[in-house]
């Protein structure tokens, strides 16, 4: 048989099919086709050795895009970049840059996992033009995976591979994910379109442990304790602890706590959660916005002194039981003011108290609460108890180690001929990092390191010469009232003497009248009868 015969008969055979393919399809109903297509499918697995799982972008409610698909999707991103050979790019929500991923009916393999291979492919159905649909285009492609696996690997692909499929593409997405900064919004905007617990915008902040204005064997600690925090999951499991970290910043204004929480965010690369206590209503709201917190993500307190009087609520009654009817009217006016701005927030101390360290506390895991304060002594101290707030930090005055790294960021110098004159200034004066960072910046193309140096040690000069007056100023105050308090007990000393003298003289005039209403009466007086 010649090469054009064979190809004669093998073009009529497939005619011959076609056409008994379309009569079928014609003429037998739907049901009876579907049974086909099963039985055939059940045939012919019993000679294929591999199995096959589907992943749909849809669920079966088709409102929400498949949390199983997105993981695999991310996955494969790694996967395929290196191996497939089409390619489609796409801007995910959320996601700080493009996201690559198979194209349509692409295929990739993988022999990353424990020495299986398995086949993942990606795949769309086109259905049929409909004229209405509930889900918005009812013509809009239905895409999924395919995973293809030998019979053998069944037990490492349900077991673990899956899994570990699943923990990567989670891994991925909180990697490439566009971390953002969020506030909550009062009660009142939670409900409606589009409103949430939770405004946010991109969190942007610059700053690093590197750039920190700190001494560096304290930076390695607390960079050593928060990473340590990141890998204890199982370990916090084991303790029957909650997988969360307190931090309590203190210290003077302007010594760096909120560039702080920053560094700790972006070493960590988590999102950052700003409470605004006094915009919540009460304490089931504070729950609330627990919940609605996601993992890997810093929870701050900012100020939280002066957030609310929580920590004078367990002094309330006391005071108020002390109160008398002399009390200064300026302070008794300032405090009812305070009084009455915090009527809008119910918050309590054991509603914050169960917030950061009660059952509601575990609901989602690696989470870490930092309260800042100027004021560590204001706070109850069952606030700041380890535990809850489990390490202290206090930021302090700038230190000469502290100014060389704000000398390396604002002017790029390791080393000048002043350093030891601001060293010996730091050593004798006190001066916030701010403010040593705003004389170091220069202020015109002019200003050179010398001329920012030159700025640093006036304002030392400046700022020694200031706390000496306000130090001579406090004495004068001190002696001042010293001498008022002096004179206010010389005067109570003599208006008591004065009480003294005329309660005496009062008694002797009373003494008096009584020897003179017996002589009147004719009563013996001393043996001898008196008579007129």
């Amino acid at each position: 048989m010649g090469a054009g015969e064979m190809w004669t008969q093998l073009g009529s055979s497939l005619a011959g099919l076609m056409f008994v393919w379309a009569m079928f399809k014609q003429y037998f109903p739907f049901e009876i086709e579907q049974h086909v297509q099963k039985y055939t499918k059940k045939l012919a697995s019993l000679f294929n050795p591999y199995i096959q799982i589907t992943f749909h972008e849809y669920n079966g409610e088709h409102f929400q895009r498949s949390k199983a698909y997105a993981a695999i999707q991310r996955y494969l991103s790694a996967e395929s970049t290196d191996r497939a050979k089409r390619l489609k790019a796409d801007m995910v929500r959320d996601s700080k840059s493009l996201v690559l991923s198979m194209d349509d009916y692409e295929e990739v393999t993988d022999e990353s996992f424990m020495g299986i291979k398995v086949w993942w492919a990606s795949n769309k159905n086109t259905p049929k033009p409909q004229m209405f649909s509930l889900y918005g285009d009812g013509n809009d492609d239905k895409r999924y995976y395919t995973l293809k696996f030998h019979r053998r690997d069944k037990e490492v692909v349900y077991g673990r591979y899956l899994s570990h499929v699943m923990d990567e593409g989670k891994a991925i997405e909180v990697k490439t994910r566009q971390r953002k900064l969020h506030t909550n919004n009062r009660g009142e905007q939670w409900d409606g379109f589009r409103r949430t617990m939770w405004s946010h915008v991109v969190f942007e902040h610059p700053a690093t442990f590197d750039t920190l204005a700190m001494e560096e064997n304290k930076k390695k600690q607390i960079m050593n304790d928060l990473i340590t925090f990141t890998k204890s999951k199982d370990y916090y499991k084991k303790i029957g602890k909650a997988w969360k970290r307190g931090y309590l910043l203190f210290g003077p204004p302007g010594t760096g706590k909120s560039t702080m929480i920053a560094a700790m965010a972006n070493l960590l690369e988590y999102d950052v959660y700003d409470l605004e206590l006094t915009a919540v209503k009460d304490n089931t709201e504070l729950r609330k916005l627990l919940i609605d917190i996601s993992s890997k993500s810093i929870i701050v307190i900012e100020d939280i002194d002066c957030s609310l009087d929580l920590t004078g609520q367990r002094k309330k009654k006391k005071e108020k039981d002390e109160e008398g009817d002399g009390k200064d009217p300026v302070s008794k006016k300032k405090k009812e003011d305070q009084e009455k701005s915090n009527e809008s927030s119910k918050v309590t101390l054991s509603g914050l108290l169960n917030f950061i360290d009660g059952l509601w506390s575990a609901c989602g895991g690696e989470r870490i609460i930092v309260f800042t304060t100027n004021y560590v002594e204001k706070l109850d101290p069952a606030l700041i108890r380890r535990g809850r707030m489990d390490k202290h930090i206090e930021l302090t005055y700038c230190c000469f180690e502290a100014f060389k790294v704000l000398a390396r960021n604002y002017l790029d110098i390791e080393s000048h001929d002043l350093f030891e004159t601001i060293k010996k200034l730091l050593e004798e004066n006190e001066i916030t990092p701010a403010d040593v960072a705003e004389n170091l910046m220069p202020k015109s193309p002019e200003d050179d390191a010398d001329a920012c140096m030159a700025n640093l040690i006036d304002a030392i000069e400046k700022a020694k010469e200031e706390a000496k007056a306000k130090a001579e100023e406090k004495e004068k105050e001190k002696e001042r009232v010293k001498d008022e308090e002096e004179k206010r007990l010389k005067a109570e000393k003599e208006e008591k003497e004065k009480e003294e003298k005329e309660q005496k003289s009062g008694e002797g005039v009373k003494e008096e009248k009584t020897k003179v209403e017996v002589r009147e009466n004719g009563v013996r007086e001393n043996g001898v009868k008196v008579t007129n």
